[in-house]
């Protein structure tokens, strides 16, 4: 009973505490809700006054704000305020200036309308007066003024004339005068600095023989040597009683310096035989051909003329040997360039156009022999062959006054050529008309069909033909000798008689190998 009793008493404790544990538990529970809430609600407010205090201040600082742009707005409103007024007050005195100015006008306009009045009525007065005075001129002259005028004008036009004339007349003979002087210094200073050789005619040239016993070598078996050295050279080798010197006769000197070459050769070589001679003329056409090539860089480079055509300094190396009435052309053309270099130094022209047209002027003589028409016109063709300037062919036209000058270098050439040719000594007519002769005499030769190569030689006496084998046959080579006699005696005129002969010459050439 008891420990029923004492177990009810337990469970009855254990209820009573469990109860009065959870009523525990919730009051306090509900006591920090209570707490929680209430801190919330204090929370809460402290931050609606906060914010309340942020607004407050947020308002005041935009008020604030608001009051300071307003306070700028009205401060910039005052400053243009009186911007304005102060510019309104520049126009206004602006405007006050104008209209004293205006004012100003108005009565300088006003008095100058006045003026043109009383100017206009003194006209009048005056025109009256003159008109008066004319009357009483023309009452006591007898003429009316018409007249007078023509006459005052015809007296003034004729005292003019006259002293215009005169004037004139000085002028141009100062002028003149001036002009002569000053061509004659130019010209005495040109031919003072550019002194040139007197001409030497020359046809032949000695060659030297180490022994009398040489000539025989020359001669050859029944001539053989001395025939083919003449046939190949187109010059004429005379061997006479002259000791020791043999003597090489032609109007061409470059054949005459190919023969003389070639002659020394054989000399020096010792074998003299056909075969011998034709590969020494062959070697000698080469060597001079070389010469010719440096004689026109050296006739360049002493005028001082550069960039020339290959070619044009060929041909003027060829000038070495070709002479005009006597004179060198080589020099000659040399002495042009300088003169025509030194006068133009003197006026002031182009220097380089004269000395290179004075160099190449007579360049169409190196090719005339082998070119019809006058050594002018193949000189000018060979200039624009190789793209010579136009002042150079002008100038090259026009030396000898076909063309006339169009400028100041062509004249100057003109003139240097005509120095040149014209000095003491220059040329000699002979030389000139007997190459012109011999010239003819070879062109009169070569004109007919089936002729391959003609030499005049002998001074002339003689003209060799050789002429082409398969062309011409021995019976037609004598019908062709009699034919160009006839054309000799009937074209051309010669002192004594001209032997003709022609040569008909057929070779065989094999190799043994």
């Amino acid at each position: 009973m008891n420990t029923l009793g004492t177990f009810l008493v337990i469970l009855l404790s254990l209820a009573v505490g469990a109860a009065a544990g959870y009523y525990g538990r919730r009051l306090i529970a509900e006591s920090r809700i209570r707490g929680a809430e209430e801190e919330a609600s204090r929370i809460l407010e402290e931050a609606i006054k906060e914010a309340e205090a942020k607004k407050k201040e947020a308002l005041l600082e935009a008020k604030e704000e608001i009051h300071r742009s307003r306070q700028e707005a009205e401060k910039d409103i005052r400053d243009r305020r009186r911007e304005l007024d102060r510019m309104e007050r520049r126009i206004l005195q602006k405007e006050e200036i104008l209209d004293r100015k205006t004012e100003s006008i108005e009565k300088k306009d006003q008095s100058l309308r006045e003026k043109e009045k009383e100017i206009e009525k003194t006209q009048q007065d005056l025109q009256l007066i003159l008109t008066q005075q004319l009357k009483e001129l023309e009452r006591l002259s007898g003429l009316t003024s018409e007249e007078a005028k023509e006459l005052l004008l015809a007296n003034v036009e004729q005292q003019i004339r006259q002293e215009t004339a005169v004037m004139i007349k000085n002028l141009e003979t100062e002028a003149r005068e001036e002009a002569e002087k000053r061509a004659k210094n130019i010209i005495t200073l040109a031919i003072q600095k550019c002194a040139a050789d007197v001409v030497s005619e020359a046809t032949v040239s000695v060659v030297a023989l180490p022994n009398d016993e040489m000539k025989g070598r020359i001669i050859g078996r029944e001539g053989r040597n001395i025939r083919t050295f003449e046939t190949l050279t187109g010059v004429d080798l005379i061997i006479d009683d002259t000791p020791e010197a043999v003597i090489l006769s032609s109007f061409d000197p470059i054949r005459r310096e190919i023969a003389r070459v070639a002659l020394e050769n054989l000399i020096a070589d010792g074998r003299i035989h056909p075969a011998r001679i034709e590969e020494m003329v062959d070697k000698a056409q080469k060597e001079i051909e070389q010469e010719i090539r440096e004689v026109g860089e050296q006739a360049a480079f002493e005028v001082g003329v550069h960039n020339l055509h290959p070619e044009l300094i060929k041909l003027l190396g060829r000038l070495k040997y070709r002479t005009s009435y006597g004179q060198n052309v080589l020099k000659h053309s040399i002495e042009v360039a300088h003169l025509a270099g030194i006068m133009a130094a003197e006026l002031d022209v182009d220097i380089a156009v004269a000395k290179r047209a004075g160099l190449l002027h007579d360049i169409g003589k190196a090719v005339d022999h082998e070119i019809s028409g006058p050594h002018i016109e193949i000189g000018v063709d060979l200039a624009k062959k190789f793209r010579e300037s136009k002042e150079v062919i002008h100038a090259i036209a026009a030396h000898h006054g076909d063309v006339e000058p169009e400028s100041i270098e062509a004249v100057l050439v003109q003139a240097a050529d005509a120095i040149s040719a014209s000095r003491p000594g220059a040329r000699r007519e002979t030389l000139e008309a007997y190459i012109k002769r011999l010239e003819k005499l070879e062109a009169l030769a070569d004109s007919f069909a089936g002729v391959e190569r003609s030499y005049a030689i002998q001074a002339g006496r003689e003209v060799r033909i050789i002429v082409k084998p398969d062309d011409i046959d021995d019976l037609a080579a004598i019908t062709l000798c009699r034919d160009i006699a006839r054309k000799v005696e009937n074209d051309l005129e010669y002192p004594g008689q001209i032997k003709v002969v022609v040569i008909r010459e057929t070779r065989s050439v094999e190799y043994a190998k």
